[in-house]
């Protein structure tokens, strides 16, 4: 105990029978064996303060590292998304670009159509037709972009960025 070997020990419960006394020996006894329970248990008390302290620190530590990955992998599929979504957008302007290329040539043969013709009443009626049909070409050129969810999700991401 502490280092100290029997001869010692008993060297030093001699000194304190002399000291104390026979009548006060037991109470400071009692009041050795309290002090000593009391520190006791404060060491041990600071002993699972220090773990519980430690403990805290690596959960910290963890849960920076989890945050951290989570970051970098939600930041890697933000950006896989936007390559796909970037390939989405091209493929539709080019697919935009070679209707409205069509449409263009489309009518400008029927331009090229009534101006070789000799105008009569009959190449009135196929003339009108063309134009109709270039109008309608037109419109649904227009109502596929305006229904491509790809132009729709792109307008709602530049509203939430304006927000």
């Amino acid at each position: 105990m502490f280092g100290m070997s029997l001869p010692e020990i008993i060297v030093i419960l001699v000194i304190a029978v002399l000291v104390l006394g026979p009548d006060k020996l037991p109470e400071a006894l009692v009041k050795f064996a309290k002090f000593f329970k009391y520190f006791k248990a404060q060491v041990s008390s600071a002993k699972s303060n220090f773990e519980q302290e430690v403990r805290i620190a690596e959960l910290k530590a963890d849960a920076a590292k989890l945050k951290s990955s989570v970051t970098d992998i939600s930041s890697n599929v933000r950006k896989k998304l936007t390559f796909e979504e970037l390939d989405e957008l091209k493929k539709s302007a080019s697919d935009f670009s070679e209707e409205l290329k069509n449409s263009l040539d489309f009518s400008q043969t029927n331009s090229d159509n009534e101006n070789s013709r000799i105008p009569s009443e009959n190449s009135r009626i196929p003339n009108e037709n063309s134009r109709i049909s270039s109008e309608n070409s037109q419109n649904q050129v227009l109502d596929k972009l305006n229904s491509d969810p790809l132009n729709n999700k792109i307008d709602e991401q530049k509203a939430g960025k304006n927000v």
